[in-house]
């Protein structure tokens, strides 16, 4: 049993409760509530992950198997770490475990300005990449993330990817080895596609992480793969072990705890839920039990 302190509001956590998520429990009624933030009986203060249903994390007590909990170092606030939990664990993992990223590789990021995204930029700068490329809607936001390259592009503009692909060449003419792509849809193509046209040997990983563009089906020319060495993989939640899953949670509460990772919150009290639920997830809702 633990008893909760913060659980944030993250797309995962809304869409599971809500039945709409691919790893769903859909037996209803439960309590929403993927992840959060508590102490175990003895005072230990943890993050914990997938409550044992039909409990969640949105109570001030769950329950939730061992395997799913690591303690949190004594650096790092319970807000914080709730934030974070999430969108920093899918970017660690999806580096990590999927691309098998290693220091001194070039990785793209597209959807840069959301959570996950902003987050992924920090965490590859930290493993020790070599050249970052950010690509996503908001100009002037992806310029304050620090990337070497920005190439931004208008996600309302459908089918319109001709001119963010032309845009995209000179950033990723001298190759890249990573793609995490949060967005999927049109983007995702013309990145392949610009990928595709340097004619580099290069492999590209790109690794589908989400689909905030909305567009769950793209049409890849099949001209791309043959064309290039581009290997499509995704990461999520039955791609990566839970073992893998935890020990990303770990990796990414020791940066944060040394200060090497932020993310902007919104805090909110429990009896203020329906306020949180309706708030954008940037910057991050958590709610205080």
């Amino acid at each position: 049993m633990v008893n909760v302190s913060t659980a944030a509001l993250s797309r995962l956590s809304k869409f599971r409760s809500m039945g709409m998520h691919y790893s769903s429990e859909v037996n209803f009624p439960l309590i929403a509530g993927a992840d959060g933030v508590g102490t175990l009986e003895d005072g230990t203060r943890v993050y914990f992950a997938q409550p044992t249903a039909p409990y969640g994390s949105l109570a001030e007590q769950t329950l939730v198997k061992e395997t799913m909990i690591v303690p949190l170092p004594d650096g790092l606030d319970d807000i914080t770490a709730a934030a974070i939990a999430n969108p920093a664990t899918s970017s660690w993992a999806a580096l990590v475990y999927r691309a098998h990223f290693k220091p001194g590789q070039t990785v793209l990021i597209n959807g840069a300005t959301g959570a996950s995204g902003s987050l992924a930029v920090q965490i590859a700068k930290y493993l020790g990449a070599m050249k970052i490329i950010v690509t996503g809607r908001n100009e002037s936001k992806l310029r304050l993330l620090g990337a070497d390259e920005v190439v931004a592009f208008d996600m309302s503009v459908k089918d319109g990817s001709n001119e963010f692909e032309n845009a995209l060449m000179p950033a990723v003419a001298g190759g890249v080895d990573v793609v995490l792509d949060y967005l999927w849809g049109d983007s995702a193509v013309a990145i392949m596609s610009a990928i595709a046209k340097t004619g580099t040997k290069q492999t590209t990983r790109f690794v589908s992480i989400g689909t905030s563009s909305g567009q769950e089906t793209i049409n890849v020319p099949s001209s791309i793969l043959r064309a290039s060495s581009i290997e499509l993989l995704g990461s999520g939640g039955r791609s990566v072990s839970l073992a893998d899953m935890m020990s990303s949670a770990k990796s990414v509460f020791e940066m944060a705890a040394e200060g090497k990772i932020n993310i902007a919150v919104a805090e909110f009290a429990l009896q203020d839920i329906e306020a949180a639920w309706h708030a954008p997830l940037t910057p991050r809702p958590v709610v205080r039990v």
